[in-house]
């Protein structure tokens, strides 16, 4: 099975949701990016986001354990169906990402995928490289982060 054939070009698919709570983000923030507006609820209130706000990289971080929860969902259910699921990753890189609004202390986002193209991949036969739009919605419907990745699928 391949992934064109489980998930239509051009449809979304909603892969999970993930609440970002003010331990969580300091916790990310003081690891790999502490900044001030990630870092100090009460300072972050003097800065240009007025809040407590997650890293970027935390709500990209967030996208791919959703995604990972969720493929390991579907693989299960389809070899519960009797199907043979596609063999996935690694990514060969992403492009185009957009952080397009802040992801707040107590804001849930939901994910979602969606397949851009899939094409065979000339150089290694029975591999497919697969092109697919992650994004992320908060809990009011207002798109925080989006941006394009490659998946490998092989045999």
């Amino acid at each position: 099975m391949k992934m064109m054939e489980l998930y239509p070009t051009g449809e979304r698919t909603e892969i999970g949701s993930h609440t970002f709570t003010p331990e969580n983000i300091v916790r990310f923030a003081s690891r790999f990016d502490p900044q001030i507006f990630h870092m100090d609820a009460e300072a972050a209130k003097d800065t240009l986001f007025g809040g407590l706000c997650a890293s970027g990289w935390h709500s990209c971080a967030a996208w791919m354990r959703t995604f990972i929860d969720y493929w390991k969902g579907e693989t299960a259910r389809l070899i519960t169906e009797g199907k043979k699921p596609p063999k996935l990753g690694p990514s060969a890189g992403f492009q185009k990402l957009q952080w397009l609004r802040p992801v707040f202390a107590g804001d849930t986002v939901t994910y979602g995928v969606t397949l851009l193209s899939s094409r065979p991949l000339a150089s290694r036969p029975g591999w497919t490289l697969n092109t697919i739009l992650c994004d992320g919605t908060n809990q009011h419907g207002v798109p925080v982060i989006r941006f394009e990745s490659t998946v490998l699928e092989f045999e």
